[in-house]
């Protein structure tokens, strides 16, 4: 009786185990698809500003032909041609700065993107663990409903004797 007794608690003690860990799990599942979430808004902000850093890099290399033309078409004329000169360096330091960014934006993306690709994984798995704890919480609610009706038969036995 009273090894039926242990058993029986031991098998409370495993399912309340058990399921403080599914809980445990789903609130990491939880969390990392927050983390997704905020890594999938990243990725939508950073493509974004990358389509705006383009065509920025695109207006300003019109602005750099232009000036150019606009530098050779001029080139008897010295102070136009000084001020052109240095319209043109300061369009061309604006479209390498551009085109820096647009190299670190899309390397932000990447980076993001691979960390977005590791966190659903991660949910996965972790999912997959959920679901194994899940799948042994019910065996165990089994074994436990069955060790029940065993010591219930038993204590019935026991009162007929």
């Amino acid at each position: 009786m009273d090894r039926i007794k242990e058993k029986m608690n031991s098998l409370r003690i495993e399912a309340d185990e058990a399921s403080s860990k599914v809980e445990e799990l789903q609130k990491q599942v939880k969390t990392l698809e927050q983390e997704n979430l905020q890594k999938e808004h990243e990725i939508t902000s950073l493509t974004h500003k990358n389509s705006g850093l383009e065509a920025e890099v695109d207006k300003l290399e019109t602005q750099l032909k232009d000036a150019k033309a606009m530098a050779e078409e001029s080139g008897m004329h010295g102070t136009q041609n000084e001020t052109l000169q240095r319209r043109l360096q300061l369009l061309e330091e604006e479209a390498e700065e551009a085109d820096k960014n647009l190299r670190e934006t899309n390397d932000k993306l990447r980076q993001t993107d691979v960390k977005a690709g590791h966190f659903e994984r991660k949910v996965q798995a972790l999912e997959q663990d959920r679901d194994q704890w899940e799948s042994k919480y019910e065996e165990m609610a089994k074994k436990y409903a069955a060790v029940q009706k065993e010591l219930e038969d038993f204590q019935a036995e026991i009162g007929n004797i």
